[in-house]
């Protein structure tokens, strides 16, 4: 049944059917079959390849070989929440980048198939909005699609590495070629049946890419002026303090203690995507998930877009080793900077050579969380074209 309609399928999404589906009882009874299994309407694919975005929006990390598609994103879509993609069928993409968490995880530490993974799972929330196209905390993937497929084949993460009496890449595409649905899937987006791992990370990357938050109470402030750094008129007093100590660089003494200015977060955060620099070094949290030993490599962050929700609620935990899920911690973290074992801190944090001493008062602090919060959307957290496709 499945075969035949995969069949169909195909010609619903290239437009070519030669039959209602109304007048084809046959066909009808294939189409809802269909949806006992995804709740994806192929005869109108959700829209990825022509999303609003801002004007002010101009950093873009996408590849001109892997431009953005409804179809190939549907794909990606399907394959992100699958959890035949992990040697034990119990673990998917989503299983530690979860929706209702920004696509992050609430765990400070996530769980693969064969235990706890060595760094939180980061938010992939506005991936693509960057100047850095450098994927992982320390920057060890290429690209977005070198990314996609190297949890998959990670011994812990989702097992198919290929070592350690683990199955192989290739287990898992000869598990996906004897389905009755990935070979078609394929050949939709692809033009033939082959599944290989380019074609994968394709997919994903474009799925993920897709993922964005351009609804936030900052970004109805910043469609109404030429730049970040007027007085927002739908902010409120503490919101724009917030704002303008968030964008202001601040000024040091020759000890490395701000005695003017601003605290200058947008040095590494670029507003507006709020990404990071691509030459921003450590920030100055140099522990491991295990509390044993020091890791010097992390260089990245996700962007600070829905970091937390509008109310404050945390979308999991902060950093790479889950610090904390309270953004006064963070605060805390880079209002007194420890030089001590860190041969890689970024120099934005060591003034003079001096980790950096920001002096925040309370209202200072909560200003620039209440900025923070602004910079939260609503739609990604229940748009269902991001969400699972599988009916359970």
């Amino acid at each position: 049944m499945q075969k035949s309609l995969i069949a169909i399928l195909a010609l619903l999404i290239f437009g070519c059917a030669s039959e209602d589906a109304s007048s084809n009882p046959a066909l009808e009874a294939d189409i809802l079959d269909l949806s006992t299994l995804l709740s994806i309407d192929f005869n109108t694919l959700d829209n990825y390849s022509d999303q609003s975005i801002p004007p002010y929006i101009i950093r873009d990390n996408t590849p001109s070989d892997n431009f953005i598609t409804d179809k190939a994103a549907t794909l990606g879509r399907i394959l992100f929440y699958d959890t035949n993609l992990s040697t034990d069928n119990t673990v998917s993409c989503a299983s530690c980048h979860k929706q209702n968490f920004a696509f992050g995880d609430n765990l400070s530490v996530s769980v693969g198939v064969d235990g706890t993974t060595g760094r939180h799972s980061m938010r992939l929330i506005n991936s693509r909005f960057s100047d850095e196209s450098k994927f992982f905390w320390d920057e060890r993937a290429s690209s977005l699609e070198v990314q996609t497929t190297m949890p998959i084949k990670d011994h812990i993460e989702m097992g198919f590495s290929g070592d350690n009496g683990d199955l192989a890449f290739t287990d898992l595409i000869a598990r996906l070629e004897n389905t009755d649905y990935y070979p078609q899937l394929f050949n939709l987006v692809y033009g033939d049946v082959v599944v290989n791992e380019t074609k994968i990370q394709n997919a994903l990357a474009q799925f993920v890419r897709s993922i964005q938050s351009f609804d936030s109470k900052y970004d109805e402030g910043r469609l109404l002026l030429n730049n970040d750094n007027q007085p927002f008129p739908n902010f409120t007093q503490q919101e724009n303090l917030g704002k303008q100590l968030f964008l202001q660089p601040p000024v040091f003494d020759n000890q490395g203690s701000r005695i003017n200015g601003g605290i200058g977060c947008a040095g590494c955060h670029q507003a507006p995507e709020f990404s990071i620099d691509p030459n921003s070094l450590n920030n100055g949290v140099i522990g491991t998930a295990s509390q044993t030993g020091t890791d010097l490599t992390v260089t990245r962050s996700p962007s600070l877009r829905d970091v937390v929700k509008a109310d404050g609620t945390s979308n999991g935990q902060f950093m790479h080793i889950g610090i904390s899920n309270n953004l006064a911690t963070v605060m805390n973290h880079y209002d007194e900077i420890n030089l001590a074992g860190n041969t890689n801190l970024d120099p934005r944090l060591q003034p003079n050579g001096v980790g950096q001493q920001l002096n925040l008062t309370d209202n200072e602090r909560n200003a620039v969380i209440a900025f923070i919060r602004t910079l939260a959307g609503n739609d990604v957290y229940t748009n269902t074209k991001w969400s699972n496709p599988f009916i359970n």
